[in-house]
């Protein structure tokens, strides 16, 4: 057999990724200042509410910590996206794993060469993770929605030429709640310089996206 050498954007794909936050806000009100008569018939609020009867109570987050990423998706996923890769995978250092974490899978089997990344991402709030969604999904295009995972989901494939080697990646972005989460995954035949269809780019990123909103949704709350 002989050597092969892998095209430099599939050896150093994965790059830092900064961590989204959105600061909560807590409303809170002063001692009344009214004279002691008005103060009989003034109407008291409810604790925790405004005179006006709104809450001032910080929105819940549904999600308090990502999950392990290794773990969010099957052996026999691993197996069949990622052919000679070993199924406990690789956890990539982050800066704070309660917020941010990801694993990566990749194995070269004959001239067949296949990446896998699952990234989950903790914000404070639901609002916050709809607008990093939607800021996600404005960066790509030509991809479109995938239903029923989630809040909302998107799918998008796209194929690259280097060296005449071709390289068809899938990328998938779910928000669920206060947490993204994010699936990439690409392949390459060595051999033909071919790359693997769409289709089979882009089934496999979806089943993996929906294996690990799954772990997700089954772990850790707040």
């Amino acid at each position: 057999m002989r050597t092969l050498s892998l095209p430099l954007a599939l050896t150093a794909r994965i790059s830092p990724v900064v961590v989204l936050a959105a600061a909560g806000w807590a409303l809170t009100s002063g001692p009344a200042t009214t004279p002691a008569a008005e103060k009989e018939s003034a109407p008291q609020s409810a604790p925790g509410e405004t005179p006006s009867g709104a809450s001032t109570a910080a929105p819940a987050k549904q999600y308090a910590a990502a999950p392990a990423p290794c773990g969010s998706i099957s052996a026999a996923t691993i197996k069949s996206l990622v052919p000679g890769a070993k199924t406990a995978g690789k956890e990539i250092p982050s800066t704070d794993t309660s917020l941010r974490r990801t694993c990566s899978w990749n194995a070269l089997k004959g001239y067949d060469y296949r990446w896998l990344d699952v990234s989950f991402e903790i914000l404070e709030s639901d609002q916050a993770a709809a607008k990093s969604y939607k800021d996600n999904v404005a960066e790509k295009s030509g991809g479109g929605p995938v239903p029923g995972v989630g809040d909302a989901g998107y799918s998008v494939v796209n194929l690259t030429t280097e060296d005449k080697q071709q390289t068809r990646e899938g990328v998938v972005m779910i928000q669920a709640s206060n947490a993204l989460v994010t699936v990439t995954y690409n392949g390459s035949d060595f051999e033909s310089k071919k790359a693997p269809s769409t289709d089979e780019i882009n089934k496999g990123a979806i089943k993996a996206a929906k294996e690990a909103v799954a772990a997700l949704q089954s772990g850790q709350k707040a």
